[in-house]
């Protein structure tokens, strides 16, 4: 699939930055402020080491996994991530077919330029869909309505976005969707644009139409209006994991938004041990930010992750190859997590416990 000369992420990464313009190659590689956790959130990964145990039959490995009960090929799903039109020109039906045939889980943004309609026509596995909470509370039940109906199994509630992190790049490149790109998702009311602004036309539309007094009242409301389960992503911490679950979440995601809102936040890996104790069994916990490597992913399985969420490496993919692309990125990381689990000594990923890191 895809660029078979490419061996691992980063390289897909090198060359996304060749071919795609500058507007959005900083779009989606920045972070906020000065990018420390940005840097650390994969950093934090390359100081844990594993331990691994030898002398065990690994003659046959099962990398297979269940999240929130959809059986998924692997424990590597794609995360939500804006204006994937940016990257390519079929966008998020590229990325929704290539998790299909992957066999894993797309979670849609409501800041996709396709509908989320579109998306679900090309999916043929399970989606989910991420949420942001509009100051116009009807969209924002439209969109869940509209989730329903298109047959998505899950919602993915951002709760670390009250405003936006301040991405300088995108403040020098005074960013904005080139024309024939918009929000799909927001066309029937017509909120689909990027308003002009002096600095980032994504930070003004924050600012001006999502709603930043967001409170835990609010996950209430979510699940009295719809039935799917529900998960919280952007908790760091244990307390904020232990509210989400009594509030009835059925997943916490481990997030700090790749480092794009509140520079200096911990990295994700560091923080989710303490996130798996407190929800203590109670909800699937999963978690994103920096995972490049299969040995990462292990290490997030060993921490108690059930599953862990790419975001820029399917960028990446979907840059260089389109569908194939993000289709050949999957394929690495399930190749690389495979050797990673025969040379740690664990026949499957429920054979992977604490006692692998260190």
């Amino acid at each position: 699939m895809g660029d078979t000369s490419f061996v691992n992420l980063f390289e897909y990464e090198a060359a996304a930055e060749r071919l795609l313009p500058r507007l959005a190659w900083d779009y989606f590689a920045s972070g906020s402020s000065d990018e420390v956790t940005l840097r650390e959130n994969h950093a934090a990964y390359d100081r844990i080491s594993l331990r691994y145990h030898v002398l065990r039959d690994v003659s046959t490995r099962d990398v297979t996994t269940r999240v929130l009960g959809h059986p998924v090929s692997m424990p590597i799903l794609v995360g939500p991530t804006a204006f994937q039109g940016l990257a390519h020109p079929d966008g998020e039906v590229a990325t929704a077919r290539a998790c299909g045939a992957a066999g894993t889980i797309m979670v849609a943004s409501t800041l996709s330029n396709a509908s989320l309609e579109e998306i679900a026509e090309a999916a043929s596995g399970p989606r989910w869909f991420q949420l942001y909470v509009y100051r116009d509370r009807s969209a924002t039940e439209d969109l869940i309505r509209r989730a329903e109906a298109a047959g998505y199994s899950a919602l993915v509630l951002t709760v670390d976005a009250p405003v936006l992190g301040r991405r300088e790049r995108d403040v020098h490149n005074r960013f904005r969707l080139p024309d024939g790109l918009r929000a799909g998702n927001l066309a029937p009311t017509g909120m689909d644009e990027l308003p002009a602004a002096a600095d980032s036309g994504l930070a003004a539309y924050f600012a001006s139409l999502i709603d930043p007094s967001l409170t835990w009242r609010d996950v209430d409301w979510l699940r009295s209006v719809s039935s799917l389960p529900l998960l919280v992503k952007g908790i760091v911490r244990a307390d904020d994991a232990a509210r989400a679950v009594e509030r009835g979440a059925a997943g916490i995601i481990v997030s700090n938004h790749g480092g794009r809102q509140l520079d200096t936040a911990p990295p994700t890996i560091d923080v989710l041990p303490a996130v798996v104790d407190a929800v203590a069994g109670r909800a699937e916990v999963l978690i994103d930010g920096g995972i490049r490597r299969g040995t990462d992913v292990v290490k997030a399985l060993a921490r108690g992750a059930r599953a862990v969420l790419i975001g820029r490496p399917a960028i990446w993919g979907l840059a260089v190859g389109g569908e194939a692309g993000v289709r050949s990125v999957l394929d690495l990381l399930r190749e690389e997590l495979d050797r990673a689990l025969a040379l740690c000594g664990c026949p499957s990923i429920w054979d992977v416990g604490p006692d692998l890191v260190h």
